[in-house]
């Protein structure tokens, strides 16, 4: 039998990754022309370093035995909570938010890498408490090891990453089979606890959120009543998508173009996609967001025991519950909470954190072929 870490990739997921990859690129081309016009492929450029970095390490982390890092779960923790911490204590602020620590060549945010290492720990966790998953003891706590650095990264403020770190906990929790009853009575207490942030606190005077993530949140709701202030991205941006009508409009994409709508290369890059390429070009994104789901889905099943098939649900949680909110602020049916489009928006860490997450589910996938092919058969 061939050792383990030679064993193929999983084709299909890896040709959603690099599909993806290629259309962030020729979308940043034309979205970002003229941000630096003395620099018109400074975005492109960086993007295609930070793809092929995440790929590199893809192929290192595919080539591990990911059953190992279940022994590192608390020292991964810890290392979670110590990075949010620092980019507290000594990340630089901008815009408002102090979200990242300024390295030589992009800014680390540690809150996108802390939704890897929170998946490893929390599923680790999960398992070694596998016999108990029906105790309320073990739900509360899976929930607040999620809930401390979902806070943490909120405070800085940064309400999309803490929302993410929410849902991987809950699928986590659903996946290994957590009583129904715990499920709806966090459900509940999510309905609860968002009504208080929202409407009850703020009427008291009490503000758990700064003001314009409030307004960004409800903005959706009514976004042509305050068009030029909270509803301003999410107007131009079906502005743009419209535009693009069948086939888009290619160079004459100058809703993205001439920057009528803010952010289009990193929150609202499928503006972009939907102006420069139209329905097909769309489509044809999400079609491979559908494949790399599916795919994420399918190792899931395939997992040789719990400990994979957890971090393969917690990496398709997370890739599914950035899409759609990604994609649904984007057309105005989700509120705006910075959430970036996996390996489609620039940025160095939002595109290897991605990378790394699709590392460990190709080795899952390879330690799966492995198991499988030693009993004389072979999944696809």
């Amino acid at each position: 039998m061939r050792r383990p870490w030679r064993l193929p990739l999983d084709p299909v997921l890896t040709a959603a990754v690099v599909g993806l990859g290629v259309a962030s690129v020729v979308t940043l081309g034309g979205a970002t022309s003229g941000l630096i016009p003395a620099q018109p492929h400074y975005y492109v450029n960086r993007q295609v370093t930070y793809l092929i970095v995440g790929v590199l390490l893809m192929l290192a982390l595919s080539r591990i035995d990911y059953s190992r890092l279940r022994r590192l779960h608390g020292a991964i923790y810890g290392l979670l909570l110590f990075m949010i911490v620092a980019v507290l204590a000594i990340g630089h602020t901008a815009r408002g938010s102090q979200r990242a620590i300024n390295l030589p060549f992009f800014s680390f945010q540690a809150s996108e890498v802390g939704k890897v290492l929170l998946i490893t720990a929390l599923s680790a966790f999960v398992v070694g408490r596998a016999r108990k998953l029906r105790d309320r003891d073990t739900t509360a706590q899976v929930m607040l090891a999620a809930l401390i650095p979902a806070m943490l990264v909120i405070v800085q403020p940064d309400l999309g990453s803490g929302m993410v770190y929410v849902v991987i906990a809950v699928t986590l929790l659903f996946v290994a089979g957590t009583s129904w009853k715990h499920l709806s009575a966090l459900a509940a207490l999510g309905a609860v606890s968002l009504a208080f942030v929202l409407v009850a606190a703020p009427a008291v005077g009490v503000h758990v959120l700064k003001p314009y993530q409030v307004q960004r949140l409800t903005a959706f709701l009514h976004p042509s009543t305050n068009s030029q202030k909270e509803g301003y991205q999410q107007v131009e941006a079906k502005i743009a998508i419209g535009s693009g009508q069948k086939t888009g409009r290619g160079v004459n994409a100058t809703q993205t173009r001439l920057n009528f709508v803010p952010e289009d290369h990193t929150d609202f890059v499928f503006a972009a996609v939907g102006e420069q390429y139209g329905f097909l070009g769309a489509a044809l994104v999400l079609s491979l967001y559908a494949l790399l789901i599916w795919r994420g889905l399918r190792v899931l099943l395939m997992a040789k025991d719990l400990f994979g098939a957890l971090i393969a649900a917690g990496v398709a949680a997370m890739l599914m519950f950035q899409v759609f909110v990604n994609v649904g602020m984007t057309v105005g049916i989700m509120p705006i909470t910075g959430v970036t489009l996996p390996l489609m928006s620039y940025g160095g860490s939002s595109v290897i954190t991605t990378m790394l997450a699709i590392g460990l589910l190709q080795s899952v996938y390879v330690q799966a072929r492995s198991a499988q092919a030693s009993k004389g058969r072979m999944p696809w």
